[in-house]
């Protein structure tokens, strides 16, 4: 039996009043994204832009159809987990699904119902946030872009499942509204169906960041339960678990925004020349500006059960969108990017700096592993330099390779446009991380 949205939200309303008693709205002053960061800084420590921008993320789970998709793709023991598992802390746990690994069957079986009578598989991931810790099975990811790109409410699909006697037979799934969802993956290459329907992120591993994380960890070792009682009676803390809870609580069903001229010329304001992904973009943009607005609904126009998104919504989110827009531009993670400013434009730099001719001298990759060292201080593998990140930069166009004229054995590797490098780099060494002033 099919039940409508009016059934559905009514089944809902009465799980979560009965779970989590009405709560005192008149408490909650209007949020601004520097609060938002002094609370979330409690427990991660630098990272603004990615803390940030996961929160939100996490946050858009309770809106209809406005669901932020977030790819943390990074070097292994670089935290790229510790963000979003740390932030879903904040959420009701009956919300919040962390795998470590599954697959296709596994997943749809132990996440759905079971009909015996149509041979399907219902699975609700409404208002859901889904957290894989290492890049999913291939086989579920296919499964899944119809989800991630929010093409139909509910998606119809076949999965091949054993019988009793061994074979296999063919079961129908039925996968029902939006989650939102997160990989953590140490892989840096991204197939690029895959690239468009997240936002790529990466964090922090400049030295101030470190310095901070590995002070916070002898904290927490030191006395874990003493840590935990400090952390969990924080009042900011407190107040914003009450908080996310109020806004599940509210349901809302719709936000408006009025002025949608306002996104196009900024929107357009930042383009150079426009892309098929740009489609997308602009539709995570408006996602963003709806989760500001979803922040602070209680001080927000309404329309029945619809809340209205005013001009400080949009100017959050394009703030938000400005510190990350050019990694994202080129379907790179920030680490990927940056990587290519720190590391390749550097030692180019450096390497034609004194020739007077108009020959340039092009990179091997021996250069870019010992600029890679000198700057992070630690060993790039030449595989992954090979594999990974070489192909990454030369699809998105800001390298070409060519054989050496002196040597065609030797393939050496170019930037196509040398870069003015700032001083205030997020995921560099030298670094010192977002400037909290933008967000």
């Amino acid at each position: 039996m099919n039940m409508n949205n009016t059934d559905t939200n009514q089944i809902f309303n009465e799980v979560v009043e009965d779970k989590f008693p009405p709560i005192d709205t008149a408490k909650f002053v209007p949020l601004t994204s520097q609060n938002l960061l002094e609370t979330l800084g409690l427990t991660i420590k630098k990272d603004e832009t990615n803390k940030l921008i996961t929160f939100f993320a996490q946050l858009s789970a309770y809106t209809e159809s406005s669901q932020v998709n977030l790819s943390f793709n990074a070097p292994s023991s670089s935290g790229k987990s510790y963000i979003p598992l740390e932030i879903s802390q904040l959420f009701p746990a009956e919300d919040v699904l962390k795998l470590g690994g599954c697959s296709p069957t596994a997943f749809f079986h132990d996440q759905g119902i079971y009909e015996k009578e149509t041979n399907t598989i219902k699975v609700d991931l409404s208002r859901k946030i889904i957290i894989f810790l290492d890049q999913p099975n291939s086989q579920l990811l296919e499964k899944l872009r119809s989800l991630l790109s929010h093409d139909e409410k509910e998606i119809h699909l076949k999965i091949t499942d054993k019988n009793q006697r061994g074979g296999n037979r063919t079961k129908n799934v039925t996968l029902i509204g939006f989650p939102v969802v997160i990989f953590c993956t140490a892989g840096l290459r991204i197939d690029e169906q895959e690239a468009t329907r997240f936002l790529l992120l990466s964090p922090e591993i400049n030295k101030d960041k470190i310095r901070e994380a590995i002070g916070e960890k002898i904290k927490k070792d030191s006395d874990t339960q003493a840590y935990k009682d400090y952390i969990e009676s924080n009042p900011d803390r407190l107040l914003l678990k009450e908080r996310i809870v109020a806004i599940k609580q509210e349901r809302i069903n719709g936000i408006i925004i009025k002025t949608p001229e306002i996104i196009e010329k900024r929107f357009y304001g930042k383009i150079k020349s426009l892309k098929p992904r740009h489609q997308r973009d602009i539709g995570r943009i408006i996602n963003i500006v709806k989760v500001c607005a979803l922040l602070n609904l209680w001080h927000r126009e309404r329309e029945g059960l619809n809340i209205i998104a005013n001009e400080d919504d949009i100017n959050q989110a394009f703030k938000i969108w400005e510190l990350i827009w050019e990694s994202q531009e080129l379907n790179l993670p920030p680490y990927v990017y940056d990587l290519y400013k720190d590391v390749i434009v550097s030692v180019y730099e450096a390497k034609n700096s004194d020739l007077d001719s108009g020959v340039k001298l092009g990179l091997t990759r021996q250069d870019i592993l010992q600029k890679h060292f000198d700057i992070y201080g630690r060993f790039l593998p030449d595989w992954q330099l090979r594999q990974h990140i070489i192909p990454m930069l030369e699809t998105s166009g800001l390298i070409t390779q060519e054989a050496d004229s002196t040597d065609r054995r030797k393939i050496l590797i170019c930037p196509t446009t040398v870069l003015t490098v700032s001083s205030d780099k997020n995921y560099s060494e030298s670094g010192s991380g977002v400037d909290e002033s933008n967000a």
